[in-house]
């Protein structure tokens, strides 16, 4: 972790009224996953969740096929399949289709794709203007801040927060009350809608058999995005691919409820090529980006590929002691919380952000709630080998290699192992705080050592009559 990233947390756990907004918030959302998931309303959940685990497993292993019939079927239905294999090309495929179509306004529903391959910044650049229409991504674009959560990208303002926002960028009287502060947001956002000549839109799923873009929402701002303007382009990862319609059934039942408690989210869409002739609304021309921008690396590993099967739910940053003590900030790329401590170091490399697979209790409370069994704590551990043996190549970790040895002589050498810990446990009390101690000790308080070992008691227990 570098200093700035190190000097983050520490404000991040220093600020009491922050601490409050990511815990309450986060709470909220596990409160409505727990009541969304009970036996009583939903008995075949587990069975949901491993048919989900094996429908995603096959289609990343034959992804290749999924994708040419995806391909082929929106081709058949008047659409336009981009391949990119980053975002540079993304940007240059909508920067020359904008050029080409004389368009200067981008109307934006929430995507972590586009946020991924820092879209708006791309466009920005050479003067295209790309506004987020989701009302918290709308808000961090005004504050000129990045997503904190993966479902609810604001979660760490408050209603002050998004006043102070509002006013001073729009230029509107402070107004703390949510419900007025929506109706701002909608009487500017609404004239953007009717003036934009593209939508830009992710994809929650791709359906390979009929070629249909699913998106789900609860604004109706995506669904604002993709008729009302002439042009509407689809930027998806390429493991966003499902095989069949019938799979849609699976991965519904599972999303809405792992993400915010809901059964089915208010809007679900699906696209399937521009407007028809005997259609009243909707685009002349539609197209789907399929990203790559690294998702081709974690395919070699027949056990990290499992990575890709993220539905992009948010449940295990609700349930991560880590992120719900750091924050979305303090993670180094725009997917935070356990996925992104276990995708992050896959994209850029172990050696980029060697801290990262580190940044777990490996408690398990992610895998625990997965909707499609990603087993997270196995591949933190897989990428702590990796990220291990890359500082042992490099002739770092020299010091911490030295004490597991000596730990694992002594526990394989009993009579030295209780002799030492005898003597530890009268010294121990005794060692200061300074060190990776001191690190370890600002966060929690330090145990003092018992008055006598469980050898000691066990001993003393089989001398009593």
């Amino acid at each position: 972790m570098t200093g700035a990233q190190s000097e983050g947390v520490q404000q991040t756990l220093g600020d009491p009224r922050l601490q409050l907004a990511i815990y309450s918030a986060t709470q909220r959302l596990i409160d409505h996953r727990a009541g969304a998931v009970r036996d009583d309303l939903l008995p075949q959940y587990q069975d949901l969740r491993t048919l989900a685990h094996e429908i995603k497993k096959n289609t990343i292993s034959h992804l290749d096929y999924y994708l040419e019939q995806f391909e082929s079927n929106v081709t058949a239905h008047g659409g336009k399949v981009i391949y990119c294999r980053d975002g540079q090309e993304v940007a240059d495929f909508v920067l020359a289709l904008a050029k080409e179509r004389q368009a200067g306004l981008i109307v934006k529903s929430k995507s972590m794709t586009t946020e991924e391959i820092h879209f708006n910044d791309r466009l920005e650049k050479h003067q295209l203007q790309a506004v987020e229409t989701d009302l918290g991504e709308y808000i961090l674009q005004l504050a000129h801040q990045r997503p904190y959560h993966i479902v609810a990208p604001a979660l760490h303002m408050t209603r002050y927060d998004v006043a102070d926002v509002f006013t001073e960028t729009l230029g509107v009287e402070k107004e703390v009350e949510p419900e007025k502060q929506t109706k701002i947001a909608r009487s500017v956002l609404r004239e953007k809608f009717l003036r934009a000549d593209i939508g830009v839109t992710g994809a929650n799923f791709l359906v390979a058999d009929s070629g249909a873009v699913v998106l789900v929402e609860n604004e109706g701002n995506a669904r604002l995005s993709t008729s009302a303007p002439k042009i509407h382009i689809a930027v998806a990862g390429i493991e966003k691919v499902i095989p069949r319609a019938q799979d849609l059934a699976v991965f519904l039942n599972l999303l809405g409820r792992s993400a915010t408690g809901q059964p089915l989210t208010v809007y679900t869409s699906f696209l399937s090529g521009p407007r028809r002739a005997n259609e009243i609304d909707g685009p002349e021309e539609f197209y789907v980006v399929l990203l790559d921008n690294g998702r081709t690396k974690l395919l070699r590993d027949p056990e990290k590929r499992e990575s890709l099967f993220c539905i992009r739910c948010g449940a295990c940053l609700n349930h991560c002691p880590v992120y719900r003590k750091i924050g979305g900030h303090n993670y180094p790329w725009i997917y935070s919380g356990p996925i992104g401590a276990i995708i992050t170091p896959q994209f850029h490399g172990v050696a980029r952000d060697p801290w990262l697979p580190f940044a777990s209790s490996l408690c398990g409370a992610c895998a625990e709630v997965c909707p499609v069994k990603i087993d997270i704590p196995k591949l933190l551990l897989k990428l702590r080998a990796e990220v291990t043996e890359a500082k042992s190549r490099a002739g770092k970790g020299g010091l911490e290699r030295i004490a597991f040895r000596l730990f694992a002589w002594m526990m394989t050498h009993p009579k030295q192992y209780l002799f030492w810990s005898r003597i530890g446990g009268k010294f121990a009390g005794l060692a200061p705080r300074v060190g990776p101690l001191g690190k370890w000790a600002s966060q929690r308080e330090v145990p003092r050592p018992a008055a006598q070992s469980f050898h000691q008691w066990w001993a003393a227990r089989k001398e009593k009559p």
